[in-house]
């Protein structure tokens, strides 16, 4: 399988921290604020059907990674995932996995539900971190620790004031929490695995756009400016991901699971101050808690960045 050249060799320095790899930490927080953005791209594409909405997610999509990654000539990365049996099972099921991920938010953010896709959202890094302690071995520290506490309560009155939507909340938690996860264990590079997750969903979803054409309920070619956003939906699709390739590769996954509040809390935001959805006070006593947990985690990434690294002895 494809993977980034082995780091082993490079020189240590003063400027390396434990445990925070500082390109992985750029591309999850990039990614995250991308995410959290997302509903007001899609709110407009509310009138297409969901499933038509993913389908064309996923036709763009391949054609511009096409022209990526032949750009940067990685088509050759492409054809060794092909080939080889592991990477090809793990990338199918990380496409059935995306996909169904895709198909629920784009539903939820059509129907006046972002709160509830937020709360999944919220949900999910508390998954990632359990994923990543339970199936990867990894360790939390004392304050990384608290944090997760704090913000489990916060789900936990989130989830108990919003139980007829808990079933948005779980799918979305539960489907990218295991997307993440099967990515790590398959370490592949970031943008060839995002390729062949698409080129597997391809057949399926230009099947469905060509039911749809011979029904005459296809939606695109009918008003550009909708065209324009379905086009333009391969771009919200692969930038995100691909940075989230990279990050799940670079940082220890409970890491991820806690920048990745980032992205609910802005898709909370929106909801609420943007798109008009009713606010509960569970919901402001999750999103309290939540952030304190953030301000927690992130006075603990502050103080790995700032540690030194010991210098390796030299013989």
């Amino acid at each position: 399988m494809v993977c980034d050249p082995p780091r082993a060799g490079r020189d240590v320095t003063h400027r390396d921290t434990p445990g925070i790899d500082r390109a992985g930490f750029i591309s999850a927080l990039a990614c995250f604020l991308i995410w959290g953005l997302v509903p007001l791209y899609f709110h407009m594409l509310r009138a297409v059907g969901a499933i038509e909405v993913v389908a064309h997610r996923i036709i763009w999509s391949v054609l511009l990674l096409t022209l990526a990654l032949a750009a940067q000539r990685q088509l050759p990365h492409v054809l060794a995932l092909l080939r080889t049996a592991r990477a090809l099972l793990g990338l199918m099921v990380t496409a059935a996995l995306v996909a169904t991920n895709w198909l629920i938010y784009i539903w939820a953010v059509s129907n006046n539900h972002v709160l509830a896709s937020s709360l999944g959202y919220f949900l999910n890094p508390l998954v990632n971190v359990l994923l990543g302690v339970a199936v990867l071995g990894e360790r939390l520290r004392k304050l990384q620790i608290g944090a997760v506490a704090l913000a489990a309560l916060g789900v936990a009155i989130a989830a108990a004031g919003a139980l007829s939507e808990a079933w948005i909340s779980v799918s979305l938690a539960l489907s990218f929490a295991l997307y993440g996860l099967v990515r790590k264990l398959l370490n592949v590079a970031a943008m060839p695995g995002l390729y062949v997750e698409t080129l597997l969903l391809a057949p399926l979803s230009l099947a469905y756009l060509t039911w749809l054409h011979a029904q005459h309920r296809l939606y695109f070619g009918h008003v550009q400016s909708m065209d324009a956003l379905l086009i333009g939906s391969a771009i919200v699709t692969t930038v995100p991901l691909a940075l989230f390739g990279a990050a799940v590769r670079r940082l220890p996954y409970a890491t991820v699971g806690l920048l990745q509040y980032i992205s609910p809390s802005l898709q909370f935001l929106t909801g609420w101050l943007v798109f008009g959805e009713p606010l509960r006070a569970s919901m402001v006593a999750a999103f309290a808690l939540i952030w304190v947990a953030l301000a927690l985690f992130s006075i603990d990434l502050i103080g790995t960045l700032r540690a030194p690294r010991a210098l390796p002895s030299k013989g």
